[in-house]
Protein backbone atom coordinates (compact mmCIF):
# COMPACT_ATOMS: atom_id res chain seq x y z
CA UNK A 1 0.00 0.00 0.00
CA UNK A 2 2.34 2.25 0.67
CA UNK A 3 4.32 1.52 -2.43
CA UNK A 4 1.20 2.39 -4.70
CA UNK A 5 1.03 5.14 -2.73
CA UNK A 6 4.18 7.01 -2.75
CA UNK A 7 3.78 6.19 -6.67
CA UNK A 8 1.09 7.45 -7.36
CA UNK A 9 2.82 10.68 -5.46
CA UNK A 10 5.92 10.44 -7.64
CA UNK A 11 3.53 10.31 -10.86
CA UNK A 12 1.61 13.01 -9.61
CA UNK A 13 4.84 15.00 -8.73
CA UNK A 14 5.82 14.18 -12.42
CA UNK A 15 2.74 16.01 -13.89
CA UNK A 16 2.55 18.65 -11.97
CA UNK A 17 6.20 19.80 -12.83
CA UNK A 18 5.87 18.70 -16.41
CA UNK A 19 3.02 21.49 -16.48
CA UNK A 20 5.07 24.19 -14.43
CA UNK A 21 8.28 23.54 -16.66
CA UNK A 22 6.27 23.85 -20.07
CA UNK A 23 3.94 26.83 -18.79
CA UNK A 24 7.44 28.42 -18.04
CA UNK A 25 9.19 28.03 -21.06
CA UNK A 26 5.83 28.75 -22.95
CA UNK A 27 5.88 32.18 -21.54
CA UNK A 28 9.62 32.97 -21.96
CA UNK A 29 9.18 31.72 -25.73
CA UNK A 30 6.40 34.63 -25.82
CA UNK A 31 8.30 36.91 -24.36
CA UNK A 32 11.22 36.47 -26.81
CA UNK A 33 9.14 36.03 -29.53
CA UNK A 34 8.02 39.47 -28.86
CA UNK A 35 10.84 41.47 -28.18
CA UNK A 36 12.49 39.52 -31.32
CA UNK A 37 13.02 40.83 -35.24
CA UNK A 38 14.10 43.70 -37.05
CA UNK A 39 12.26 46.14 -33.77
CA UNK A 40 13.62 45.16 -30.74
CA UNK A 41 12.93 46.35 -27.71
CA UNK A 42 13.12 45.07 -23.91
CA UNK A 43 10.42 43.39 -22.53
CA UNK A 44 10.29 46.04 -19.56
CA UNK A 45 10.07 48.43 -22.62
CA UNK A 46 7.01 45.85 -24.21
CA UNK A 47 5.44 45.81 -21.65
CA UNK A 48 5.40 49.73 -20.30
CA UNK A 49 4.25 50.35 -23.94
CA UNK A 50 1.10 48.02 -24.15
CA UNK A 51 0.02 49.77 -20.88
CA UNK A 52 0.99 53.11 -21.98
CA UNK A 53 0.19 52.73 -25.53
CA UNK A 54 2.83 55.65 -26.46
CA UNK A 55 5.73 53.72 -27.28
CA UNK A 56 5.57 53.97 -30.90
CA UNK A 57 7.72 50.38 -31.61
CA UNK A 58 5.73 48.67 -29.09
CA UNK A 59 2.79 50.01 -30.87
CA UNK A 60 4.11 48.70 -34.10
CA UNK A 61 5.11 45.50 -32.86
CA UNK A 62 1.69 44.97 -31.16
CA UNK A 63 0.34 45.51 -34.62
CA UNK A 64 3.10 43.10 -36.38
CA UNK A 65 4.15 40.62 -34.33
CA UNK A 66 0.97 40.14 -31.30
CA UNK A 67 -1.14 38.46 -34.40
CA UNK A 68 1.78 35.99 -35.66
CA UNK A 69 2.70 34.92 -32.38
CA UNK A 70 -1.43 34.40 -31.08
CA UNK A 71 -2.24 32.18 -34.63
CA UNK A 72 0.88 30.08 -34.02
CA UNK A 73 -0.01 29.44 -30.58
CA UNK A 74 -3.47 28.50 -31.49
CA UNK A 75 -2.33 26.42 -34.58
CA UNK A 76 0.34 24.74 -32.75
CA UNK A 77 -2.15 23.82 -29.13
CA UNK A 78 -5.19 22.78 -31.93
CA UNK A 79 -3.23 20.69 -34.18
CA UNK A 80 -1.66 18.71 -31.20
CA UNK A 81 -4.96 18.40 -29.21
CA UNK A 82 -6.56 17.20 -32.73
CA UNK A 83 -4.05 14.21 -32.64
CA UNK A 84 -4.60 13.51 -29.63
CA UNK A 85 -8.15 13.10 -30.24
CA UNK A 86 -7.42 10.96 -33.92
CA UNK A 87 -4.95 8.91 -31.94
CA UNK A 88 -7.44 8.12 -29.19
CA UNK A 89 -10.60 7.36 -31.78
CA UNK A 90 -8.83 5.34 -33.82
CA UNK A 91 -6.40 3.74 -31.81
CA UNK A 92 -3.16 4.54 -34.03
CA UNK A 93 -0.50 6.32 -32.56
CA UNK A 94 0.63 7.40 -35.77
CA UNK A 95 -2.54 9.13 -36.64
CA UNK A 96 -2.12 12.80 -37.56
CA UNK A 97 -4.64 15.28 -39.59
CA UNK A 98 -1.11 16.20 -41.54
CA UNK A 99 -0.27 12.83 -42.12
CA UNK A 100 -3.46 10.95 -43.22
CA UNK A 101 -4.72 13.79 -45.31
CA UNK A 102 -7.36 15.58 -42.94
CA UNK A 103 -5.11 18.89 -43.27
CA UNK A 104 -4.79 18.38 -47.16
CA UNK A 105 -8.44 18.13 -47.71
CA UNK A 106 -8.91 21.21 -45.46
CA UNK A 107 -6.21 23.33 -47.12
CA UNK A 108 -7.70 22.13 -50.78
CA UNK A 109 -11.25 23.33 -49.74
CA UNK A 110 -10.29 26.64 -48.12
CA UNK A 111 -8.18 27.39 -51.14
CA UNK A 112 -11.15 26.57 -53.50
CA UNK A 113 -13.72 28.05 -51.55
CA UNK A 114 -11.17 31.55 -50.83
CA UNK A 115 -10.63 31.82 -54.48
CA UNK A 116 -14.13 32.20 -55.81
CA UNK A 117 -15.49 34.11 -53.05
CA UNK A 118 -12.72 35.58 -51.21
CA UNK A 119 -15.73 38.41 -49.48
CA UNK A 120 -16.20 35.45 -47.68
CA UNK A 121 -13.01 34.82 -45.91
CA UNK A 122 -14.64 34.76 -42.42
CA UNK A 123 -16.20 31.44 -42.90
CA UNK A 124 -13.39 30.15 -44.54
CA UNK A 125 -12.62 27.29 -41.60
CA UNK A 126 -16.36 25.72 -42.47
CA UNK A 127 -15.45 24.91 -45.67
CA UNK A 128 -11.63 23.69 -44.30
CA UNK A 129 -13.52 21.54 -42.19
CA UNK A 130 -15.69 20.32 -44.81
CA UNK A 131 -12.49 19.16 -46.72
CA UNK A 132 -11.03 17.81 -43.74
CA UNK A 133 -14.23 15.51 -42.75
CA UNK A 134 -14.62 14.31 -46.36
CA UNK A 135 -10.77 13.62 -46.12
CA UNK A 136 -11.78 11.50 -42.80
CA UNK A 137 -14.42 10.10 -44.24
CA UNK A 138 -11.98 8.73 -47.34
CA UNK A 139 -9.36 7.14 -44.70
CA UNK A 140 -12.07 5.33 -42.55
CA UNK A 141 -14.42 4.22 -45.54
CA UNK A 142 -11.24 2.99 -47.38
CA UNK A 143 -9.10 1.83 -44.37
CA UNK A 144 -11.53 -0.42 -43.20
CA UNK A 145 -11.35 -4.11 -43.84
CA UNK A 146 -12.05 -6.34 -41.19
CA UNK A 147 -11.39 -3.20 -38.58
CA UNK A 148 -8.89 -0.75 -38.97
CA UNK A 149 -5.60 -1.31 -39.25
CA UNK A 150 -3.17 1.16 -37.82
CA UNK A 151 -0.43 0.79 -40.95
CA UNK A 152 -3.63 0.67 -43.17
CA UNK A 153 -4.66 3.94 -42.03
CA UNK A 154 -1.44 5.50 -42.36
CA UNK A 155 -1.03 4.11 -46.11
CA UNK A 156 -4.29 5.10 -47.31
CA UNK A 157 -3.78 8.36 -45.28
CA UNK A 158 -0.73 9.45 -47.42
CA UNK A 159 -2.16 8.85 -50.33
CA UNK A 160 -5.12 10.93 -49.40
CA UNK A 161 -2.96 12.96 -48.42
CA UNK A 162 -0.59 13.26 -52.08
CA UNK A 163 -3.79 13.22 -54.07
CA UNK A 164 -5.70 16.50 -52.10
CA UNK A 165 -1.62 18.28 -52.29
CA UNK A 166 -1.66 17.61 -56.25
CA UNK A 167 -4.81 18.67 -56.39
CA UNK A 168 -3.81 21.89 -54.77
CA UNK A 169 -0.86 22.40 -56.35
CA UNK A 170 -2.48 21.66 -60.17
CA UNK A 171 -4.92 24.88 -59.06
CA UNK A 172 -2.21 26.93 -57.97
CA UNK A 173 -0.75 26.22 -61.35
CA UNK A 174 -3.81 27.30 -63.44
CA UNK A 175 -1.90 30.56 -64.13
CA UNK A 176 -3.92 33.34 -62.19
CA UNK A 177 -2.70 35.68 -60.45
CA UNK A 178 -5.29 35.64 -57.55
CA UNK A 179 -4.66 31.94 -56.94
CA UNK A 180 -1.20 32.36 -56.50
CA UNK A 181 -1.93 35.37 -53.89
CA UNK A 182 -4.55 32.79 -52.19
CA UNK A 183 -1.81 30.24 -52.47
CA UNK A 184 0.72 32.63 -50.19
CA UNK A 185 -2.28 33.23 -48.05
CA UNK A 186 -3.00 30.03 -47.34
CA UNK A 187 0.25 28.25 -47.41
CA UNK A 188 2.75 30.99 -46.34
CA UNK A 189 1.71 30.36 -42.29
CA UNK A 190 2.16 32.77 -40.06
CA UNK A 191 3.83 35.40 -42.13
CA UNK A 192 1.59 38.52 -41.95
CA UNK A 193 -0.93 37.78 -40.31
CA UNK A 194 -3.58 40.08 -39.19
CA UNK A 195 -5.94 40.43 -36.46
CA UNK A 196 -8.86 39.49 -38.32
CA UNK A 197 -7.09 35.86 -38.50
CA UNK A 198 -6.56 36.24 -34.72
CA UNK A 199 -10.46 36.66 -34.63
CA UNK A 200 -11.19 34.07 -36.84
CA UNK A 201 -8.72 31.54 -35.03
CA UNK A 202 -9.58 32.80 -31.38
CA UNK A 203 -13.78 31.83 -32.57
CA UNK A 204 -13.45 28.22 -34.16
CA UNK A 205 -10.35 27.13 -32.43
CA UNK A 206 -11.96 28.07 -29.05
CA UNK A 207 -14.65 26.26 -29.67
CA UNK A 208 -12.82 23.06 -30.68
CA UNK A 209 -10.43 23.69 -27.69
CA UNK A 210 -12.81 23.68 -25.24
CA UNK A 211 -15.23 21.16 -26.64
CA UNK A 212 -12.10 18.75 -26.41
CA UNK A 213 -11.70 19.00 -22.72
CA UNK A 214 -15.60 17.42 -22.11
CA UNK A 215 -14.06 14.70 -24.38
CA UNK A 216 -11.68 13.07 -22.24
CA UNK A 217 -13.38 10.27 -20.73
CA UNK A 218 -14.90 8.88 -23.95
CA UNK A 219 -11.17 9.25 -24.97
CA UNK A 220 -10.03 7.01 -22.20
CA UNK A 221 -12.65 4.44 -22.75
CA UNK A 222 -12.20 4.08 -26.72
CA UNK A 223 -8.98 2.58 -25.58
CA UNK A 224 -10.43 -0.19 -24.55
CA UNK A 225 -12.02 -2.68 -26.70
CA UNK A 226 -15.20 -1.41 -28.22
CA UNK A 227 -17.00 -4.58 -26.23
CA UNK A 228 -15.79 -3.16 -22.84
CA UNK A 229 -16.34 0.32 -23.87
CA UNK A 230 -20.36 -1.01 -24.62
CA UNK A 231 -20.74 -3.02 -21.71
CA UNK A 232 -19.49 0.38 -19.82
CA UNK A 233 -22.58 2.32 -21.84
CA UNK A 234 -20.56 4.07 -24.11
CA UNK A 235 -22.16 4.48 -27.48
CA UNK A 236 -18.77 3.70 -29.35
CA UNK A 237 -20.16 4.82 -32.64
CA UNK A 238 -21.72 7.80 -31.38
CA UNK A 239 -18.38 8.74 -29.44
CA UNK A 240 -16.02 8.08 -32.52
CA UNK A 241 -18.18 10.41 -34.50
CA UNK A 242 -18.67 13.36 -32.12
CA UNK A 243 -14.38 13.12 -31.17
CA UNK A 244 -13.67 13.06 -34.76
CA UNK A 245 -15.69 16.03 -35.25
CA UNK A 246 -14.27 18.22 -33.28
CA UNK A 247 -10.68 16.80 -34.07
CA UNK A 248 -11.28 17.94 -38.33
CA UNK A 249 -12.53 20.99 -37.00
CA UNK A 250 -9.36 21.87 -35.12
CA UNK A 251 -7.34 20.48 -37.65
CA UNK A 252 -9.39 22.47 -40.57
CA UNK A 253 -9.39 25.87 -38.55
CA UNK A 254 -5.33 25.54 -38.31
CA UNK A 255 -5.32 24.87 -42.09
CA UNK A 256 -7.17 27.85 -42.74
CA UNK A 257 -5.53 30.22 -41.02
CA UNK A 258 -1.92 28.82 -40.04
CA UNK A 259 -1.39 26.68 -42.81
CA UNK A 260 -0.44 23.43 -43.57
CA UNK A 261 1.73 22.05 -41.14
CA UNK A 262 2.49 18.01 -40.42
CA UNK A 263 3.58 15.76 -37.14
CA UNK A 264 2.78 18.18 -35.15
CA UNK A 265 -0.24 15.54 -33.80
CA UNK A 266 1.99 12.81 -34.18
CA UNK A 267 4.94 14.11 -32.25
CA UNK A 268 3.28 16.23 -29.25
CA UNK A 269 0.87 13.64 -28.24
CA UNK A 270 3.80 11.26 -27.47
CA UNK A 271 5.91 13.28 -25.70
CA UNK A 272 3.17 14.23 -23.74
CA UNK A 273 2.12 10.99 -22.65
CA UNK A 274 5.68 10.02 -21.96
CA UNK A 275 5.81 13.46 -19.63
CA UNK A 276 2.00 13.28 -17.84
CA UNK A 277 0.33 9.82 -18.75
CA UNK A 278 -2.18 8.63 -21.25
CA UNK A 279 -4.98 9.97 -18.59
CA UNK A 280 -6.80 12.16 -20.99
CA UNK A 281 -8.44 14.34 -18.51
CA UNK A 282 -4.27 15.23 -18.13
CA UNK A 283 -3.23 14.54 -21.22
CA UNK A 284 -5.46 17.06 -23.81
CA UNK A 285 -4.95 20.57 -21.51
CA UNK A 286 -0.93 19.20 -21.85
CA UNK A 287 -1.03 18.80 -25.61
CA UNK A 288 -2.71 22.06 -26.08
CA UNK A 289 0.45 24.05 -24.15
CA UNK A 290 2.87 21.54 -25.22
CA UNK A 291 2.03 22.05 -28.90
CA UNK A 292 1.51 25.90 -28.74
CA UNK A 293 5.31 25.58 -27.50
CA UNK A 294 6.33 23.66 -29.86
CA UNK A 295 4.60 25.73 -33.03
CA UNK A 296 5.52 29.52 -31.63
CA UNK A 297 9.53 28.00 -31.26
CA UNK A 298 9.51 26.49 -34.77
CA UNK A 299 7.98 30.17 -35.87
CA UNK A 300 10.55 31.94 -34.21
CA UNK A 301 13.33 29.65 -34.89
CA UNK A 302 12.75 29.88 -38.35
CA UNK A 303 11.88 33.82 -38.33
CA UNK A 304 15.28 34.45 -36.88
CA UNK A 305 18.07 31.82 -37.50
CA UNK A 306 18.28 33.29 -41.16
CA UNK A 307 16.73 36.88 -40.44
CA UNK A 308 15.67 38.73 -42.65
CA UNK A 309 14.98 35.60 -44.51
CA UNK A 310 12.17 33.29 -42.90
CA UNK A 311 12.31 29.40 -42.98
CA UNK A 312 8.48 28.37 -42.37
CA UNK A 313 7.79 26.64 -39.23
CA UNK A 314 6.41 23.58 -41.67
CA UNK A 315 9.30 23.00 -42.97
CA UNK A 316 11.10 23.11 -39.61
CA UNK A 317 8.05 20.69 -38.07
CA UNK A 318 8.88 18.30 -41.05
CA UNK A 319 12.51 18.08 -40.91
CA UNK A 320 11.98 17.06 -36.77
CA UNK A 321 8.34 15.06 -37.75
CA UNK A 322 9.51 12.86 -40.58
CA UNK A 323 12.60 11.41 -38.76
CA UNK A 324 10.40 10.78 -35.72
CA UNK A 325 7.62 8.87 -38.03
CA UNK A 326 10.18 6.24 -38.80
CA UNK A 327 11.72 5.86 -35.01
CA UNK A 328 7.52 5.05 -34.60
CA UNK A 329 7.46 2.89 -37.57
CA UNK A 330 10.31 0.82 -36.76
CA UNK A 331 9.30 0.53 -33.38
CA UNK A 332 5.76 -0.43 -34.56
CA UNK A 333 3.50 2.41 -33.77
CA UNK A 334 4.49 1.80 -29.67
CA UNK A 335 5.68 4.29 -27.62
CA UNK A 336 4.96 4.07 -24.29
CA UNK A 337 4.39 6.94 -21.16
CA UNK A 338 5.22 6.30 -17.51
Amino acid sequence: MKTATSGRTLGMNKIVWSYIGVTVLLVAVTCYSAVTGSLKVSVIELFEGLFSGTHETVNIIKDLRFPRIIVSLYTGASLAVSGVLLQAVMRNPLADAGVIGISSGAGLFSLLFVSFFPALFFWMPLFAFIGGAFACFLVYSLSWKSGLSPVRIILVGIAINAMFTGMGQSFNYRGSYAAGSVNQATTSIFTMKIWKDVDIMLLYGSIGLIASLFLYSWCNVLSLQDKTAKNLGIHVTRARLVISIVAVLLAAVSTAVGGLIAFVGLLVPHISRFLVGSDHKVLIPFSALAGALLILSADTIGRTVLAPSEIPASIIMTIIGGPFLIFLLRKGGRIHGN
